[in-house]
């Protein structure tokens, strides 16, 4: 039987600013990824998503991003590899404690944003990113796009890596992501979206914007929370998987050792 992990992004609510369904949707997926402070999240909503997770058994990672409140950790930033890694054991290493007051351990790593997207592109930050994973602890997974250079980079420091697809995101023929001020770039419709990531599982195949069918090894599929019908389509799209047989289960059981 075909298993993949569903994740999604949540505690990216902060102070009196509210942020996505946390608990409507994280009822449905395997992994949660939880902001740590520095592009959305704060201390308070750390520990309450941390709770919820706990509440729901859903595995936690982290969800560390460039410290950007005001552009929500999607704006590029000029950093230094060094202060990179400085960035990702400050973040990581706070959400382990609100993990430990809850008799819980990190599962996994995924960067957030526009840190994410630059991992993808420059080998040096990618290399930064995994080195700053390893020194905290070796058995964290660390999630990244699948099919790009960074997934052998991190293999090559001695990471369990999980391929990462997405559900509601348009990719361009190289197997990147469409950037989201393309029209198309994020797809709406629930029907398209679970059709899509059941040819990915069972093919290994997406068909891009341009229409050309590219290879695409997954592991997990991240939903949107911000995505508009975020919820709809976590239901549909767990629903239809399971009407196709197809395993929803952590990373921790679907990522080989």
């Amino acid at each position: 039987m075909a298993e993949i992990d569903l994740n999604c992004d949540v505690g990216e609510s902060f102070g009196a600013y509210k942020l996505g369904f946390d608990e409507e949707l994280i009822k449905h997926v395997s992994s949660a990824n939880i902001a740590c402070g520095f592009h959305a999240g704060d201390p308070m909503v750390m520990q309450q998503t941390m709770k919820l997770a706990k509440t729901y058994e859903v595995k936690v990672g982290a969800h560390p991003g460039y410290p950007d409140l005001l552009g929500f950790g999607r704006r590029d930033m000029a950093v230094a590899p060094t202060d990179v890694k400085s960035y990702l054991i400050y973040q990581i290493g706070a959400l382990q404690a609100f993990a430990r007051v809850e008799g819980l351990e990190l599962q996994h790593i995924k960067p957030h944003g526009a840190l994410y997207n630059t991992a993808v592109e420059n080998p040096k930050l990618a290399q930064a990113i995994a080195e700053a994973v390893r020194s905290l602890d070796e058995g964290l997974i660390l999630v990244a796009l699948a099919g790009s250079a960074w997934v052998n980079i991190a293999k090559e420091q001695g990471l369990r890596v999980a391929g990462e697809a997405f559900a509601d995101r348009a990719y361009s023929a190289d197997g990147r992501l469409v950037p989201r001020s393309q029209p198309g770039a994020v797809i709406k419709d629930k029907k398209i979206v679970a059709e899509r990531v059941i040819r990915m599982i069972e093919e290994g195949q997406v068909r891009a914007i341009t229409g050309e069918d590219i290879t695409i090894n997954a592991d997990t599929i991240c939903l949107h929370g911000d995505t508009p019908g975020a919820l709809e389509l976590a239901v549909h799209l767990r629903g239809a998987l399971q009407d196709r047989g197809i395993s929803i289960a952590p990373l921790e059981d679907v990522v080989e050792k």
